[in-house]
């Protein structure tokens, strides 16, 4: 199953595909090369005959044929690679190292390649190939001269077995690397689709593994890894809002049922109905004004609210906002400082600016007051400054109390995802 997976791989396919055009490639180049080399002896040869033909007919130019075959007799006592033949019209042998006519028909340029045998040194005869040119002279004479190839065709055969076997080499071990990386990218593969049918069975701190080469399959971990993280991170986000949700409206929706109930199992004049529905619709409103927040936060973290965003004073907002508190500060015997640098503006949305810094009044309004009476005056301080840390690019909007603030141990949640009431 293993084996049948491996060769249906994209990488496999790939592989086979650069060494079927590697492999193209290479035997044009050895074909070429064979061409250059053994193309190359078998002109040298052709030439070499080419010149004994030429010295032959001038000699017999010079003499006639006693001449040509005193010359021929003279070659034929120390031929070396050469062949020589001279027959009379009769086909008896005048002159040559041969001892008879080729039994091979010349081709239309007379040239035409035989076997024919020879002494060795001991005394023994060996068959060895031979390359000739053939004619025909005046009065029936038969004059055939040629070379050796025997040496020229071993060559041939060693360059042609050498070319074959690098061809052979070149497609097996091009075939082993195309499986060895086919295997390799199969299990790792392999190792991400375990780890995503384990994500799509509900485990979402499962990852994708990373080997560490920084290649293209790590890359895409990465990015997917990210990816799990922000996922897992919004599933966590959800399961607490709603927890939150269930909590903070749990005690809204019961007062809201038992006073109706108890309104209704009362003997209650119209003035008592009203009051209950005035105040279910209070509580009703409060509810609503809940979902809305939540409604505009989720649509805010999901970037909906980008094109609703302008250029915004931070300074005025904060005004504006403190001019809502002051009375209440002024009821809970605490001061209010306002310390806004004008002329700043951040691009964002005012109603949820709005919010925020009001969250942050409201909570300092409840939790502001000194803990210890010898603190001196009860102040709630609003600041709002360019950001040190990115000058120019940002404004940092801080509120300031002298109450007791977050225990140590509950500062790590202090950016947790929490109800809005």
């Amino acid at each position: 199953m293993l084996q049948t997976n491996l060769l249906r791989t994209s990488t496999f396919r790939l592989a086979v595909i650069y060494l079927a055009l590697f492999a193209a490639s290479a035997i044009t180049v050895l074909a070429y090369v064979y061409w250059n080399t053994a193309g190359f002896l078998g002109r040298q040869t052709d030439e070499a005959v080419q010149a004994e033909i030429t010295g032959l007919a001038e000699q017999y130019a010079q003499g006639g044929l006693p001449l040509l075959v005193h010359t021929v007799i003279q070659r034929s006592r120390d031929p070396g690679q050469s062949i020589y033949l001279v027959l009379d019209p009769a086909g008896r042998v005048l002159a040559g190292t041969l001892d008879g006519k080729p039994n091979v028909r010349p081709g239309p340029d007379g040239w035409f390649d035989f076997d024919y045998r020879r002494k060795t040194i001991d005394g023994s005869l060996e068959v060895k190939a031979a390359r000739a040119r053939a004619f025909y002279l005046p009065e029936g004479y038969y004059l055939l001269v040629g070379r050796d190839v025997q040496e020229r065709r071993e060559i041939e055969d060693l360059i042609t077995n050498s070319l074959v076997w690098a061809i052979v080499l070149t497609v097996a071990l091009g075939l082993l690397g195309g499986l060895f990386m086919s295997r390799n990218m199969l299990a790792r593969v392999d190792d991400i689709n375990q780890t995503s049918r384990d994500i799509m069975q509900g485990d979402l701190s499962q990852r994708l593994p990373i080997s560490g080469s920084g290649d293209e399959l790590d890359q895409l971990a990465r990015n997917l890894n990210e990816m799990l993280d922000q996922i897992e991170a919004l599933m966590t986000g959800m399961r607490q809002v709603t927890d939150n949700i269930a909590h903070d409206l749990r005690s809204p929706l019961n007062r809201l049922r038992n006073r109706l109930e108890v309104t209704l199992m009362q003997d209650s004049s119209p003035a008592d109905y009203r009051m209950a529905l005035e105040r279910t619709i209070s509580e009703a409103d409060q509810l609503l004004g809940t979902f809305n927040a939540l409604l505009m936060i989720a649509r805010a973290e999901a970037g909906a609210l980008r094109e609703s965003m302008t250029w915004v004073d931070p300074a005025n907002v904060v005004q504006d906002v403190a001019e809502l508190y002051e009375p209440v500060a002024e009821e809970s015997d605490l001061t209010l400082r306002i310390e806004a640098q004008e002329g700043m503006s951040i691009r964002g949305n005012r109603e949820l600016l709005s919010q925020a810094v009001a969250n942050l009044l409201d909570n300092a309004l409840k939790h502001g007051r000194p803990v210890s009476p010898e603190s001196e005056g009860a102040a709630i301080t609003v600041t709002v400054a360019p950001d040190k840390e990115k000058p120019g690019r940002g404004v940092v909007v801080s509120v300031a109390d002298r109450g007791g603030g977050i225990p140590e141990a509950e500062r790590s949640h202090v950016l947790d995802r929490k109800s809005v009431v």
